[in-house]
């Protein structure tokens, strides 16, 4: 039985296909920071420098998000939740030491077990781009660690445990394209329902890395969409234009949604693939549709179980199948 009324059945498939069959769900997120999160790797912010914009020529230097740093927390967060609601346990998966290879989370994110086997994941993210320079967008905090009694000193000596680290400041915005390639209905819900549940991104994530993700849009496509980078490109080339980057102030958010859906359809305009938007006011009806399932026991079990059914019936037709295959032939 279909879960959603708000979108056409024919999008979906009925089951998971084992090779690309050209059907894409494109989530159109926009990751914001509400905290000092840290993307970062050897100790430094991940930057890269790159055009300001498709017309700003000029090049400045930007924060970047890599890939692993959005699709490692949304994975996670789904595999908590298979294991709160019993269809996963922490014995049979473990997340980068043993794959169980017969549930959502292994299925649809993919794993490798060396020469066990592997299924590469269906979920396609790439590196995100802040739509401000790198210069506005961090900040440099000295850190210590105190003794109990709350001070630098213990019995006369004061300690040399003080560091400095560049934190990413809030209100920076990563415009960021989560692609999900031949969905059913369940894969897409349970991917969906990961990008909006997760809280936080980055290192030291008990303690800080509070990023919100606003989702303003999905596409279905026969093919695959514009680049995080053209997108972010194009949101610059129009707050520049409509004055509203007010350096060094932080971006408005209103500002910059309106300018991601407006971008948005205009790069969906020129593209030479078959596509259907959900974009602005026709996402509403999906995000509340989401929302409402996501939001009960009884809605969110129906998803898990749906795409644990799923997944365990691609495991047993393409892997177990396989590798008994390739044991009787041993």
């Amino acid at each position: 039985m279909a879960l959603l009324k708000s979108v056409n059945q024919k999008l979906f498939h009925t089951e998971i296909p084992y090779k690309p069959m050209g059907k894409y769900a494109h989530f159109l997120t926009i990751r914001i920071t509400e905290s000092y999160p840290l993307f970062q790797t050897d100790g430094e912010l991940n930057k890269a420098r790159v055009r300001a914009g498709i017309k700003e020529k000029n090049a400045i230097s930007r924060l970047s998000m890599f890939k692993r740093k959005q699709s490692t927390p949304e994975r996670l967060v789904g595999r908590e939740l298979l294991r709160n609601y019993g269809l996963m346990t922490a014995e049979e998966c473990e997340y980068n030491v043993d794959f169980a290879m017969n549930n959502p989370d292994c299925i649809i994110y993919g794993f490798a077990i060396g020469d066990s086997g592997s299924e590469k994941s269906k979920v396609v993210v790439d590196t995100a781009f802040s739509i401000s320079a790198f210069d506005e967008s961090h900040e440099t905090f000295t850190l210590n660690a105190p003794y109990e009694n709350g001070t630098m000193s213990r019995k006369g000596e004061v300690t040399s445990r003080i560091n400095q680290q560049d934190h990413i400041k809030p209100q920076i915005f990563f415009p960021s394209i989560v692609t999900l390639k031949d969905p059913t209905e369940a894969s897409f819900l349970y991917v969906f329902n990961n990008i909006i549940r997760t809280r936080h991104y980055g290192a030291q994530t008990t303690r800080t890395g509070r990023v919100r993700n606003e989702l303003i849009g999905v596409v279905f496509a026969d093919g695959e969409i514009t680049s995080n980078l053209r997108w972010t490109q194009a949101i610059y080339d129009q707050m520049k234009a409509t004055n509203t980057l007010q350096s060094p102030d932080p971006l408005n958010e209103d500002d910059v949604i309106e300018a991601a859906k407006s971008t948005i359809e205009a790069l969906m305009s020129e593209e030479f693939i078959v596509h259907t938007d959900f974009i602005g006011d026709t996402f509403t009806p999906l995000l509340n549709e989401v929302k409402t399932l996501t939001g009960s026991e009884a809605g969110i079990t129906e998803i898990l179980q749906q795409a644990d059914q799923e997944a365990k019936n691609y495991f047993a037709k393409y892997i177990e199948k396989s590798k008994k295959a390739a044991a009787k032939a041993a």
